[in-house]
């Protein structure tokens, strides 16, 4: 109800046609199949015909998205921008409350809100674990930072949250790697730039849109935004980054009734303004 509350708010406001998308949920289909639905979609929409037929303009297209949806968001505009058939479709990418990266189960953030509102920690580690295997056992190793392959050492970079976070939400943690080589279970997934789009190199993200990324304090992803940030904006991408200091994870699922969440429609609002600016 609420982002069909959005979906309908974004049209009638900025005149736009919105597609919202559906794709297979695990635990029944697992990781790729969430990307792969969203992809596909996505690439069938900028077909120059499908535009036509539904009269959008070509030069202003954004794709955007929140907490899970925001992952795809990113992994897709990655794979539309560097792919030679579709690249240079997308104007705008909008991200909101985003989980970006699945190598480093104990950022600032996670330590901060390991029993926060809406998603702890235990949760989240579930999920994602849900998301990627049918094993039981796999949560536990990510609980204890122990989940990556002896071969992922190389992408620590990408995620490595002592450089890529402001002092501010360092905080006085010290930064140590997750451990490797510890897991019983070898998922390539945890080393996908699909399922983790922060470890697209250089590269591939100077390809990538004017970006909006929201990002709330007291949420088990803020990290995940703010790095994103950092990384984009080191390559030149223009970011627009709001950072809600008393917001929490998934507020938009809160703004319609009964609840009406002050916090979800100062969200739904400044991403509003952003693409009316913007777009």
């Amino acid at each position: 109800m609420s982002f069909d509350f959005l979906n309908r708010w974004t049209a009638n406001k900025l005149d736009a046609v919105v597609v919202g998308l559906d794709y297979r949920l695990a635990p029944q289909h697992q990781f790729p199949a969430q990307f792969e639905d969203s992809f596909a979609a996505v690439k069938f929409f900028l077909q120059d015909e499908v535009l036509t037929k539904y009269r959008v303009d070509p030069t202003r297209i954004c794709i955007a998205g929140d907490s899970f949806g925001g992952t795809l968001a990113a992994a897709v505009t990655q794979q539309v921008q560097n792919n030679l058939e579709i690249q240079h479709k997308i104007k705008l990418q909008a991200l909101l409350y985003p989980s970006l990266q699945l190598i480093d189960s104990y950022l600032p953030a996670h330590r901060d809100n390991e029993y926060g509102l809406i998603l702890t920690r235990k949760t989240g580690i579930k999920l994602i674990s849900l998301y990627l295997t049918a094993s039981e056992t796999l949560s536990l190793a990510v609980l204890r930072n122990q989940h990556m392959p002896l071969e992922s050492a190389h992408l620590f970079k990408f995620v490595n949250w002592s450089i890529l976070l402001p002092k501010k939400y360092r905080k006085d943690y010290v930064y140590t790697e997750p451990v490797l080589g510890r897991c019983n279970h070898s998922l390539p997934a945890f080393m996908d730039i699909r399922a983790s789009p922060l470890l697209a190199n250089d590269s591939q993200l100077r390809n990538l849109p004017s970006t909006y990324i929201l990002t709330c304090q007291y949420d088990l992803v803020r990290d995940d935004g703010f790095m994103y940030t950092s990384r984009l904006q080191n390559v030149g991408v223009q970011v627009t980054h709001d950072h809600l200091e008393d917001g929490i994870h998934g507020a938009l699922l809160f703004m319609t009734s009964p609840l009406h969440l002050h916090l979800g429609l100062r969200i739904k609002d400044r991403y509003i303004s952003w693409l009316d600016k913007n777009l």
